[in-house]
């Protein structure tokens, strides 16, 4: 037997459950790790004790390292906050005693969810307001065009037969406000110091 195949075998063995530690591993690092940053904000956030931050934050790991031998889950975002809101709420309860400043809300913060958050949201209006002010500097022949085929989702055909021109028209008209939108972003982005 090669080398090899016996480390796959120690792998499933030590899972005890088919999934190769190898495979939880490199899930973990790609999956979890990077969401280190939110995940001690949140811990900060929602534990009276400073200091237990840390030891809150490696228990969390080894809970989802456990939980992932068996099965690894398809989004680690939910899984990872939903194990550490877990977490707090087990170390609340076995306190017994609850001061009211132990814990904040969990339910309310909602960092589990797939849902956008303030900063998305101001990243997104910002992009909004940056589009609308570059579509109001196209020609309105371009700005028409962009309209209809970007937001109405008509396709060539149909813009060429609603404004009475032809199909190459359409095109040619698609490509200059596409270069002059692309034009207007990156002007924008380079003025203000940030990325297009």
């Amino acid at each position: 037997m090669d080398d090899a195949t016996q480390t796959g075998r120690n792998d499933l063995r030590a899972s005890g459950v088919g999934i190769p530690m190898s495979e939880v591993k490199a899930w973990f690092i790609r999956e979890v790790l990077p969401l280190e940053t939110m995940l001690m904000h949140f811990l900060r956030q929602n534990w009276r004790d400073a200091n237990e931050v840390a030891d809150l934050r490696q228990e969390v790991y080894v809970r989802i390292y456990e939980a992932a031998q068996k099965e690894i889950p398809e989004a680690a975002k939910p899984f990872v906050f939903a194990i550490a809101r877990n977490l707090l709420v087990d170390r609340v309860r076995r306190e017994r005693i609850i001061p009211i400043d132990t814990v904040t809300d969990l339910d309310a913060l909602n960092i589990a969810s797939t849902e956008a958050g303030p900063d998305r949201i101001v990243m997104g209006r910002d992009a909004l307001r940056r589009l609308r002010a570059a579509l109001a500097g196209l020609p309105q022949e371009l700005r028409e065009i962009v309209i209809l085929r970007k937001i109405e989702g008509l396709s060539r055909q149909q813009i060429a037969a609603r404004l009475g021109v032809t199909e190459r028209t359409v095109s040619r008209r698609i490509a200059e406000s596409a270069r002059a939108l692309a034009d207007t972003f990156y002007s924008d982005a380079v003025e203000n110091g940030r990325k297009p």
